[in-house]
């Protein structure tokens, strides 16, 4: 799935409900969620890790709704490597 499909699909699931959660809650449910995701990758198994990576950038995707933030946009700045050098890998250490 690619991210901007994935923001619509967000959106058309969770939209309304997250809206009326608001921003601070929704940064406040995405915190949980990285560190679920932190002790899935210390001490889970694979499919602990892939059901906590798959509600982080859930969480993140409605973040980016809720802020006007479309996220394949957002991450272009990577597509051709480092945003900072440029170079893939990078080479500014």
């Amino acid at each position: 799935m690619e991210l901007g499909e994935l923001q619509r699909v967000i959106e058309r699931t969770f939209g309304e409900r997250d809206r009326a959660r608001g921003v601070p809650s929704t940064v406040a449910w995405l915190a949980e969620e990285v560190g679920e995701l932190a002790q899935a990758v210390r001490k889970g198994t694979q499919a602990q890790r892939e059901h906590e990576f798959a509600d982080v950038v859930a969480w993140v995707a409605s973040l980016a709704n809720q802020t006007g933030v479309d996220l394949d946009a957002a991450l272009a700045r990577y597509a051709q490597g480092c945003p900072k050098c440029g170079a893939s890998p990078c080479t500014c250490g």
